[in-house]
């Protein structure tokens, strides 16, 4: 082979090198992740006593005639937190407030 294509090709691969090396795209953190109940709301929509649900969501009206009249807010039917539990839960029970016997 001729040496000045291997070192025009060498050159090429130098600097592609460097290039690639000073443009490296760094990895973006991912978004923190809110854990959800199957019904879309977090643990802190839900009652932590009775684990019911007390967000609304918004449905679709109609009139008598079948014609969209606009947002009605009803509650959640949620019945249960069924996501992930925070880990202090899971190893130890809750001590405050004081429970009266």
């Amino acid at each position: 082979m001729d040496p000045i294509s291997l070192l025009v090709g060498g050159a090429l691969l130098a600097v592609g090198f460097v290039a690639g090396r000073l443009n490296r795209r760094r990895p973006v953190p991912p978004p923190p992740v809110t854990p959800l109940c199957g019904c879309g709301h977090a643990l802190s929509q839900h009652d932590t006593e009775t684990s019911t649900c007390y967000a609304e969501l918004r449905r679709d009206a109609y009139d008598r005639r079948g014609r969209w009249a606009g947002h009605t807010w009803v509650p959640c039917t949620c019945r249960q937190y069924v996501g992930p539990r925070p880990i202090d839960e899971v190893f130890a029970p809750r001590l405050l407030p004081p429970t009266l016997d």
